[in-house]
């Protein structure tokens, strides 16, 4: 979850006066607005102005709004709020850039930016993924309540609106647009949560599947997480100094999980004490699921999400479903391009890591999406005729357009794996291998030992976070790895175009008590596939091992989040989950590759091997183990994947 700064500022003025004269916004130029230009366009033909927004219970929130100065006509409001600061505070002081983007600047809206409560300049106090209350009294609150509570005042007391209000976010200012949707203030016509929070233990940012995704919860809580008594306009965010670049060093020197608060929180952080006391899917993070809420939403919704998000993936895909089957589904659409987290927000979306799209994605997204969704909802220009899913296909880096999503017309394909590190369709292994039927069988398993003292890297590289560009990253090392297993198929004649969720079903066994598993989806290139050009970094694509989808899954939540229990060792026992949705094509000439492994380090946290509570967990907890990945008739180990013809 990255910070998504909203650029506003601060004053005491409590309403917004008439200009003594109608500015006119000046005609197209004929270039976009950016950089200083940008800052001094809206200097120039927007007013701001900012207030303290009394709530329900009595706190106040501050909230900066830029008003434009033609008052020949009325204009939407636009809402973000975020936990990430409105700065710069002062009325007379002005951003680099106003939410969603210069396109909205340059048209003419209203743009109101709030510092929600308990952060920065904004009274109360503040809670992580505060817990939805759908049965609200008297002076309870939630975010909900503060949406509208916020949206009601602004209706009654700034000039110059059409009564219509959209709301909109990425990340955490994501979960507050969501939030906002959920029973609206019946002026808000039009929202757009992007990469939304919505889970923090089953698939967003801290936890996938009972994992903890290590490096991006400690890097951002240290900073995050600190306490703000009072408010403040310097509270800011301080980086965690490692004392190196090598977060695979930094993180297994730290030892199991209790050492990152005896050693470097120092009891500091409200909120990661808090997780270390919840290691099952209780009651604390069942509350925190918003998407649960997601229902008769009555905004037109446009989530947006990216396919390389490494934070909020799961929030997109579970907000659009969420309203898809709990919503009436006229105006319920996705969008989803070839992005990392945000990377819809910036300039360019042309390539993601080594990966190329050919194409400037990100601005084809805000020109041709996003603002004409706005701008019909919220000012009635031209038609909402845009597609339920508007979503980029990677591999042949086309932008498609579907009735539904998944497609309907995706066909449910399962690829199983077998002897000798083959991939195929069939359960069969010789209908597709030539594998003669009279031949001795082989093993019914493929084994390999996983020792927590030397997990297998996540990225072939230095880092000290979590590299965004480890989603589509080269798996080749991992591949050479003896704790890694190595599934690969047929080189393909044609195209191949896989789209919609991926299904692991896998049967094993584990010497110990408790294992991760984590399986990848890996797109094979052709050993004469041509190098970048330019190329800076002298990466070689021929055979590249681009991964398409990663997931871990905690052993011990195989049953139920909520009741963790032991693998009896030696029993052969079924691991089956989900891995989040794809739209890809393998070209002919690629292959498509499964691997599979126990640790993926640090990007998720080491599992001990043996059956306990991880977050208590000691040293001698920590032990080697043998586990053995079973594909016989029996126990047919696959992925099912649906393949579009």
């Amino acid at each position: 979850m990255l910070r998504w700064l909203m650029p506003v500022a601060f004053g005491l003025t409590l309403f917004a006066p008439t200009p003594l004269f109608a500015q006119q916004l000046p005609a197209t130029p004929p270039k976009p607005l950016a950089g200083a230009e940008l800052k001094e366009y809206i200097r120039a033909n927007y007013t701001k102005y900012e207030y303290q927004i009394p709530m329900r219970d009595g706190a106040k929130l501050f909230t900066a709004v830029y008003v434009p100065k033609d008052d020949s006509q009325t204009y939407p409001m636009m809402l973000i709020r975020t936990p990430y600061s409105v700065a710069p505070y002062g009325a007379d002081k002005y951003p680099d850039a106003l939410r969603p983007s210069a396109q909205f600047v340059r048209s003419g809206y209203i743009f109101v930016n709030q510092d929600v409560r308990g952060r920065w300049m904004s009274e109360g106090d503040f809670a992580n993924v505060r817990p939805h209350n759908p049965a609200k009294k008297a002076k309870e609150i939630d975010e909900s309540s503060d949406t509208y509570d916020t949206i009601e005042w602004l209706i009654k007391n700034v000039k110059g609106h059409n009564g219509k209000v959209g709301i909109t976010g990425i990340s955490y200012p994501g979960f507050y647009t969501v939030a906002g949707m959920i029973d609206a203030h019946p002026t808000v016509k039009a929202v757009s949560p992007q990469a939304p929070v919505t889970e923090w233990f089953i698939g967003d940012d801290f936890h996938h599947n009972g994992c903890l995704f290590l490096p991006h919860c400690f890097n951002f809580m240290y900073g995050f997480g600190k306490n703000r008594p009072e408010p403040t306009k310097k509270f800011g965010r301080v980086g965690f100094e490692h004392d190196t670049p090598d977060g695979y060093k930094f993180f297994l020197d730290m030892g199991p999980l209790k050492n990152a608060d005896a050693k470097y929180y120092k009891g500091e952080i409200a909120f990661w004490k808090e997780m270390m006391q919840h290691g099952n899917y209780d009651e604390f993070w069942k509350a925190r699921n918003i998407r649960a809420h997601v229902k008769n939403i009555k905004p037109a919704i446009l989530t947006v999400g990216g396919w390389f998000d490494a934070e909020n993936l799961f929030g997109a895909l579970e907000v659009y479903k969420h309203a898809e089957a709990n919503t009436p589904p006229k105006h319920n659409h996705l969008v989803m391009g070839p992005w990392d987290h945000g990377g819809w927000s910036r300039p360019g979306g042309d390539h993601h890591g080594d990966v190329q799209f050919n194409a400037k994605t990100a601005d084809f997204f805000r020109e041709k999406i996003e603002f004409p969704f706005f701008e019909s909802h919220l000012k009635g220009e031209g038609t909402d005729s845009r597609p339920k899913a508007w979503v980029f296909e990677t591999g042949t880096n086309l932008w498609r357009k579907h009735d539904a999503w998944p497609p309907k017309a995706a066909k449910p394909t399962k690829f199983h794996l077998h002897n000798g590190g083959k991939l195929s369709e069939f359960p069969d292994a010789s209908r597709d291998f030539g594998v003669n039927p009279g031949t001795p069988p082989p093993p019914p398993f493929d084994e390999y030992v996983s020792d927590p003292a030397k997990p297998v890297p996540f990225i072939n590289k230095t880092a000290i976070g979590m590299v965004a560009e480890y989603m589509t990253a080269d798996q080749r090392f991992a591949s050479t790895r003896p704790d890694v297993l190595v599934y690969q198929g047929s080189v393909l004649k044609e195209d191949m175009t896989i789209a919609g969720p991926i299904e692991v079903e896998l049967y094993v066994s584990t010497t110990g008590t408790d294992a991760d598993w984590v399986v990848k989806l890996i797109d094979v290139y052709p050993d004469d596939f041509p190098d970048l050009d330019p190329n800076p970094t002298g990466v070689k694509m021929g055979g590249y091992q681009q991964l398409v989808r990663g997931e871990p899954f905690r052993g011990k939540f195989r049953n139920s989040f909520e009741k963790p229990e032991p693998f009896k060792p030696g029993e052969v026992t079924k691991v089956k989950f989900v891995m989040p949705d794809v739209y890809h094509t393998l070209r002919p000439g690629h292959r498509l590759m499964v691997q599979v492994q126990s640790t993926w380090f640090p990007l998720v946290d080491r599992n001990p091997q043996t059956f306990c509570d991880i977050y208590k967990a000691d040293e001698k907890d920590f032990k080697k183990q043998t586990h053995k990945v079973y594909r016989d008739a029996e126990h047919p180990s696959r992925i099912t994947v649906g393949v579009l013809k």
